[in-house]
């Protein structure tokens, strides 16, 4: 049965993490560790933009390469975008503080990085950082909380969670941590995530289960259009639950998939209402579409359009936005036969019907487009298919953060 629990990516067997202030940023936290005692299997998915910070283009080595890791080294504030040779020639560098450290090989440290593009990582903060980490790393919650926090950049709060299920009968964790916040887009989406198991799992399934997991996840959220040069999802897995090696699409296999979407939703769900300025989060559900492509495509088609995030700032049902948004999507339906219902904590109201408005009370609907986490419902009646995207609302405060982010 699966259980949300307590904690982030120590809560699997075998994994520690620290997070310290390494330097790279002002009197913040900027540095993360995260290390299994246990070779793991990696998988991955990472940035479809053409232009590819260095540490991808090192993570992607490993992950379609080598196949396994041990660690994972994150830095914010430097993003190591844009930085030619001499960018990636730091990522080998810091792979190898590591190796150094550990005792294991360069090709099995993973390098994240997050933060301002076209500027040189201070190596030696880098490799000072690595230095400092090893000695705190810990399995505790407290340790997981400090990575989480080391890895932000405009976010607001920490991202974590983690989860157990039966696999085998024996007890299976799942742990992960995330920063998104700005530069946030569909297509691999514009994050960091990284997400630890004890599952006894072929390195096969394991991409397998990611990949499709990213697909209804962190490639269903948006907050701004702009897709990152350094967008990476890591899942790492050392087979320290002890169940039998799941190598079939089985009952053991969906167990774990359910988990693994379970987690990667809640990230995804977190950074979305962490939008940079956000004052909502907003929740779009495509039902009764023909296809899964279709539903994908109109719900992410509403939650990237400004004038709709515009609207749910000023918590107006502007229902009209959304049908304009659909319009544009590329994706084929009949207008004059599509519902839309607004819902939150405050209640749940129907808009529009048949393409037309209802008689709707404006009172009514302002009151549920003043909650936190705000859902439009749209049934476009042509079959059984839906899809889920998420985002938030467009604010004033999005084009200060934007304007100030050097500075």
């Amino acid at each position: 049965m699966l259980q949300k629990i307590d904690g982030g990516v120590t809560a699997p067997k075998g994994f520690s993490a620290a997070g310290i202030a390494a330097g790279i940023k002002k009197q913040k936290k900027d540095m993360a560790m995260i290390y299994s005692r246990e070779k793991c299997r990696t998988a991955g998915t990472f940035t479809t933009n053409i232009v590819k910070a260095a540490p991808v283009k090192w993570d992607q080595s490993i992950v379609y390469g080598n196949k396994t890791a041990h660690a994972v080294i994150v830095n914010s504030g430097v993003a190591n975008a844009c930085t030619g040779t001499k960018g990636y020639d730091y990522c080998r560098r810091t792979a190898a503080k590591a190796a150094e450290l550990f005792g294991i090989p360069e090709n099995e440290v993973l390098v994240a990085s997050t933060g301002v593009i076209g500027q040189q990582v201070p190596i030696d903060k880098i490799e000072a950082g690595i230095q400092t980490m090893k000695p705190l790393l810990s399995e505790s919650e407290a340790a997981s909380s400090l990575a989480a926090e080391a890895i932000m950049t405009t976010d607001t709060v920490k991202k974590q969670i983690a989860v157990t299920t039966e696999i085998g009968g024996r007890t299976v964790t799942l742990g992960g941590m995330c920063k998104g916040s700005g530069m946030i887009h569909p297509n691999m989406c514009t994050m960091l995530s990284f997400v630890m198991t004890d599952a006894n799992i072929s390195q096969e399934l394991l991409q397998k289960a990611l990949s499709a997991s990213v697909a209804d996840t962190y490639n269903m959220v948006s907050v701004d259009g702009d897709t990152s040069t350094n967008d990476t999802c890591l899942l790492l897995a050392n087979g320290l639950a002890g169940n039998a090696e799941i190598t079939e699409e089985n009952e053991d296999y969906e167990a774990f998939c359910e988990a693994l979407d379970f987690v990667n939703t809640h990230l995804a769900k977190c950074m979305a209402a962490d939008g940079e300025g956000a004052t909502a989060l907003f929740e779009v559900k495509v039902t009764g579409a023909k296809s899964r492509e279709q539903a994908v495509t109109l719900s992410k088609s509403v939650i990237t359009s400004n004038l709709t995030k515009a609207a749910i700032f000023g918590h107006d049902a502007n229902w009209g936005r959304i049908l304009c948004a659909m319009g544009y999507s590329g994706a084929s339906f009949d207008p004059d036969k599509v519902d839309l219902y607004f819902e939150s904590a405050a209640g749940k109201i129907k808009i529009i019907e048949d393409g037309v408005a209802t008689g709707y009370s404006e009172a009514e609907a302002t009151k549920i487009l003043s909650e936190k986490e705000i859902t439009a419902v749209i049934d476009v009646k042509m079959g059984e298919e839906k899809a889920t995207a998420w985002g938030c609302d467009l604010t004033y405060d999005y084009v200060k953060i934007n304007a100030d982010y050097r500075s």
